[in-house]
C-alpha cells in the first residue's frame, strides 16, 4: 500500500479490511474465556489470582503474537504486496542455496498451507455456533434449533461469496465497527464496576501464574490460544487490502476493543463466578441479549469471511505455482486484483463446515479441535520469516535469534500445548491438512512426471526447424503451439504435421511460466526469439497472482517485432490421455489414480489462459505414466 495513497481510499480500504480480515480474531471473545475456565478437559480453577493470570496471558499473547509478530514483523515479509504462507514459501525458495534446501522449504511451506485449510473449515463452524448458542441463554427451549439455524446462516454466507470480498467488506465493515465498539463498551462498563481487574495489565500476573502452577499453565494454553487464532488469516488476506489498512484497523480499533472486552468478562467473573456459563452474553444487560445474538451472528459470519477469502488467495497462488490443478478463478473487482472467488473451493469448504457443525454440534466440543492446525501454521510461518529476515532483510544473526527466535519459542509452546487435543477433535484439521498436502504433492509430482515423459519422447526444436520445416508445405496464417519446454518440439506440432501434411506460414512455440513474485508488469512478461524459417520462440512469464491472459500477453510481442492478428491465428493445444503403467513404480498406484482423477477434472487450458474458443484446436495423444 503506497504511503501516498489518498486518505479517502485508505479509509475505505481500512473499513473493508475490518469487515473481512478481523472477523475471525474479533469474535474470539464469544468463547475464549468460557473455554479457559469451563472446558471439560483442563479447566483453570476460578480464583481471583487465576482469573488475573489468564487475562494477562490473553493480553500479552495478543500483543506478542498478533501485534508484534504478525502486524509489525511478518507483514513486512510480503511478496510484492501479497501475503500468506504460499507467497512466503515462494519468497524464501528464491533464496534457497541447494536443491535439498529448496525441497525442504517447499515441503514445509506446503504443509503450513495445508494446515491453513484445516483452520479455514473450523473457524466458520465454531464462530457461527458460538453466536447462535446465545439463544440458549435467552430460553433453553431453543437449544434443538441451534444446529439447524447455524447451518442456514453458513449456507447463506457461502452463497454470497460470488459477490466478492470487496462488496462483502463494504457491507460487513460498518457492522464489524458496531461489533467492536459494542465489545469495548460492554467491557468498560464491567471494568468500572470491578477495577481490580486492571491488575492483569501487569505481565507479572501471567508469569506468576505459570511459576506457581506450571503444568496447569501449560495445559491452559490449549484454551487461551483461541484468542489469537485469527493471526494467520490476517496475513493471508494482506493481498486483498494492503498492509497499511490492516495495521491501522488493528491498532486503532481491534486490539483496544478486544482487550477491554476480555477484561470486562474477567471483571464479571470476579463479581459473579457463576457467570462462567456464558460470560460473553451475561456481560450484556438482559434487554440486550437478543440484539447481541443478532449482532454476534453477523460478526461470526464476518469471522468466517476472513478465512474463506484467505483460502481463495492461497488456492489461487497454489494454482499458479503448480501445486494444485487449474480451476475456475473469478475476479470480483476491477479495482483490487486480489479480490477473487473460486467456486470449487467455496462449495468444498461449505460441505466440510456443514459436516463439522453436524458432527460436533456445539462450539465447546469444536474448541477441542481448534488450535492445533493454526499453531502449526504459525510455527512454519515464523521459520520461513526467519529465512527472509536473514537472506532478504539482512538482519544480524543476533537480532534474528532474539526477535524471531522469541516468536518461535512462543509458537512452539502453544503448538505443544494444543497437540494434546489430537484425540479430542484435533485430529480433524490435521487429517484435512494431510489430505490437502497429499493432493498438492501428488499434483506437483505427477505434472513433473508428465513433463519428463513428454521431454523424453520429444524431438529437439532446433533439429525440427533445421531438417523438417524447409521440406513441408506452408499455409497462410499463424499457428501458436503451447508447450512447457521451449527446447523440445511440442507433441501437438508433430501431430498437426502428421495429420495436415503442412505447416502454417508462421509458427510460434509458446511457453507460459510462473515466477516466484506475485505480479509482473505487462511490458516485462514477454520474450521473443526468432529461430529462422518463420519459427519463433515466445516465453511469457506471469506472477503467481497475475491473470494468465495469453492474448493480452501476445499483444506485447509487437514491440519485439512479432505482430499477431487474432482472426488469423490458431492455437494448438496438446490434450494428453494418461494411462497408468503397471509396475512403473514412480508413484504408488493410489497416488497415480488420484493424479489421473485431478488431471481429468482440471479446467481446460484454453479457458484458463483466456484463449479465444473459436481459434483453439486440441490434438489428443495417449501417454503412459
Amino acid at each position: 500500500m503506497s504511503a501516498t495513497q489518498p486518505s479517502g481510499q485508505l479509509a475505505a480500504l481500512t473499513l473493508a479490511a475490518l469487515g473481512v480480515v478481523y472477523g475471525d480474531i474479533g469474535t474470539s471473545p464469544l468463547y475464549t474465556i468460557r473455554e479457559i475456565f469451563a472446558n471439560p478437559h483442563y479447566p483453570v480453577p476460578m480464583t481471583p489470582d487465576n482469573i488475573l493470570g489468564m487475562l494477562s496471558l490473553v493480553l500479552w499473547s495478543l500483543v506478542i503474537v498478533v501485534a508484534l509478530k504478525y502486524v509489525t514483523v511478518i507483514m513486512r515479509a510480503d511478496n510484492k504486496g501479497e501475503g500468506g504462507i504460499m507467497a512466503l514459501m515462494a519468497l524464501v525458495m528464491h533464496h534457497a542455496k541447494s536443491r535439498q534446501q529448496t525441497a525442504f522449504l517447499m515441503v514445509l511451506g506446503l504443509f503450513g498451507a495445508a494446515l491453513f485449510y484445516g483452520d479455514s473449515v473450523i473457524t466458520p463452524a465454531i464462530s457461527v455456533l458460538s453466536a447462535i448458542e446465545g439463544l440458549e441463554i435467552a430460553t433453553p427451549a431453543l437449544k434443538p434449533y441451534i444446529v439447524p439455524l447455524s447451518l442456514l446462516v453458513l449456507i447463506a454466507l457461502f452463497i454470497m461469496q460470488k459477490h466478492g470480498t470487496g462488496r462483502m467488506g463494504s457491507l460487513f465493515g460498518p457492522i464489524i465497527v458496531v461489533w467492536f465498539v459494542t465489545l469495548a463498551l460492554l467491557g468498560l462498563v464491567s471494568i468500572f464496576q470491578t477495577p481490580l481487574v486492571l491488575g492483569a495489565l501487569n505481565p507479572w500476573q501471567a508469569l506468576d501464574f505459570f511459576l506457581k502452577q506450571p503444568l496447569l499453565g501449560f495445559l491452559s494454553l490449549g484454551a487461551s490460544v483461541l484468542a489469537i487464532t485469527g493471526g494467520e488469516a490476517l496475513y493471508a488476506d494482506m493481498g486483498h487490502f494492503g498492509r497499511r489498512p490492516i495495521q491501522l484497523a488493528w491498532f486503532g480499533l481491534v486490539l483496544p476493543s478486544l482487550v477491554l472486552n476480555y477484561f470486562g468478562q474477567g471483571a464479571l467473573l470476579l463479581r459473579e463466578p457463576q457467570a462462567i456459563a456464558n460470560p460473553f452474553y451475561l456481560l450484556a444487560p438482559d434487554w440486550a441479549l437478543i440484539p447481541m445474538v443478532v449482532l454476534a451472528t453477523l460478526a461470526t459470519v464476518i469471522a468466517s469471511q476472513a478465512v474463506i477469502s484467505g483460502a481463495y488467495s492461497l488456492t489461487r497462488q497454489a494454482i499458479q505455482l503448480g501445486y494444485v490443478p487449474r480451476m475456475d478463478v473469478q475476479h470480483t473487482s476491477s479495482e483490487e486484483i486480489g479480490q477473487i472467488y473460486l467456486p470449487a473451493i467455496n462449495w468444498t469448504l461449505l460441505a466440510a463446515v456443514a459436516l463439522l457443525v453436524i458432527g460436533f454440534g456445539s462450539s465447546g466440543k469444536l474448541a477441542a479441535a481448534y488450535g492445533i492446525a493454526v499453531t502449526g501454521t504459525m510455527v512454519i510461518t515464523t521459520i520461513l520469516t526467519f529465512i527472509v529476515a536473514r537472506q532478504r532483510w539482512h538482519w544480524h544473526p543476533l537480532k534474528c535469534n532474539l526477535i524471531l527466535g522469541g516468536f518461535l519459542l512462543v509458537d512452539i509452546v502453544y503448538f505443544s500445548a494444543n497437540s494434546l487435543k489430537v484425540f479430542d477433535g484435533g485430529w480433524f484439521p490435521l487429517a484435512m491438512g494431510l489430505m490437502v498436502f497429499i493432493v498438492m504433492t501428488t499434483w506437483k509430482r505427477g505434472r513433473q512426471l508428465v513433463h519428463d515423459k513428454l521431454a523424453a519422447d520429444g524431438m529437439p526444436l532446433e533439429q525440427f526447424v533445421e531438417l523438417m520445416a524447409p521440406a513441408v508445405p506452408r499455409v497462410q496464417g499463424t499457428a501458436v503451439f503451447m508447450s512447457s519446454d521451449l527446447q523440445s518440439t511440442p507433441h501437438a506440432l508433430l501431430h498437426s504435421m502428421k495429420h495436415y501434411k503442412s505447416l502454417h506460414e508462421r509458427v510460434v512455440i509458446l511457453t507460459a511460466e510462473t515466477a516466484d513474485i506475485p505480479y509482473i508488469p505487462m511490458h516485462e512478461r514477454v520474450t521473443v526469439e526468432a529461430m529462422g524459417q518463420q519459427f519463433y520462440r515466445v516465453k511469457v512469464v506471469f506472477g503467481f497472482m497475475d491473470e494468465a491472459d495469453i492474448p493480452a500477453a501476445l499483444a506485447q510481442c509487437e514491440q519485439q517485432g512479432l505482430r499477431f492478428d487474432m482472426m488469423d491465428t490458431s492455437f494448438f493445444l496438446g490434450r494428453e490421455t494418461l494411462i497408468p503403467k503397471v509396475g512403473a513404480g514412480v508413484m504408488g498406484i493410489w497416488r497415480e489414480k488420484l493424479f489421473l482423477a485431478m488431471f481429468r477434472n482440471a479446467s481446460a487450458a484454453s479457458a484458463y489462459f483466456k484463449l479465444p474458443t473459436n481459434r483453439v484446436v486440441e490434438l489428443g495423444s495417449q501417454l503412459a505414466l
